[in-house]
């Protein structure tokens, strides 16, 4: 259950944080009206902001806790998301997706310190597969923006979607944080030693 957790939340952090990169340089264009290069310079600025502070959001999780900084992260990508919705002017509109895509950094850093926390033994497998599904998320999300821009004719419906998956996602981390307090997981034990070759190196040194 854990593993699907992980997975849920990895594509909700770094999905959404890969698929508004994708996304973001047609959203300047298409929006404000931007040139390519200026929509690129915008979107890169964004991507920059949101890729320097992940090792940020795993120190901010060292020290208080990955439950308790992803849900600030994810409730911080809801009101963010909620403001782009309204589809504000350009200096606001570029600014709140600044500031979503470094929530998102944070949450990516933060995502990894709690991983080993719930599987001591298993940290190469269950990263390997959280990160998958982080892929996926990014793979998903520009076809849902993408889908509900030619449904609804404008983006604010794609980013208010956006910001209702980061409600849900907040509101689940918080419940399975409790539960993962009221059950820690135990330290990894040393391995046993393998008593038979033990007792046959003592009989040889006899």
């Amino acid at each position: 259950r854990d593993t699907w957790l992980f997975c849920l939340f990895y594509s909700v952090t770094f999905g959404g944080f890969v698929g508004l990169a994708s996304s973001l340089p047609m959203f300047f264009r298409d929006q404000y009206g931007l040139g390519k290069v200026a929509a690129g310079n915008f979107a890169t600025l964004c991507v920059v902001a949101g890729s320097f502070v992940r090792p940020v959001g795993g120190y901010l999780a060292d020290r208080f806790g990955g439950v308790r900084v992803l849900v600030a992260l994810l409730s911080g990508v809801v009101l963010l998301m909620g403001g782009l919705a309204t589809l504000p002017p350009l200096a606001q509109g570029a600014t709140l997706l600044l500031l979503c895509m470094a929530c998102l950094g944070l949450g990516n850093g933060a995502m990894f310190q709690l991983v080993p926390n719930r599987f001591p033994r298993e940290i190469g497998l269950v990263t390997g597969l959280v990160g998958a599904a982080g892929g996926l998320g990014g793979f998903a999300l520009p076809n849902v923006l993408g889908g509900l821009k030619d449904a609804t004719g404008h983006f604010g419906s794609g980013f208010l979607a956006f910001a209702i998956v980061a409600l849900l996602a907040a509101a689940l981390m918080a419940v399975v944080g409790r539960l993962w307090r009221e059950a820690p997981v135990a330290e990894p034990v040393a391995p046993v030693p393998n008593l038979g070759m033990l007792g046959a190196s003592l009989e040889s040194a006899s």
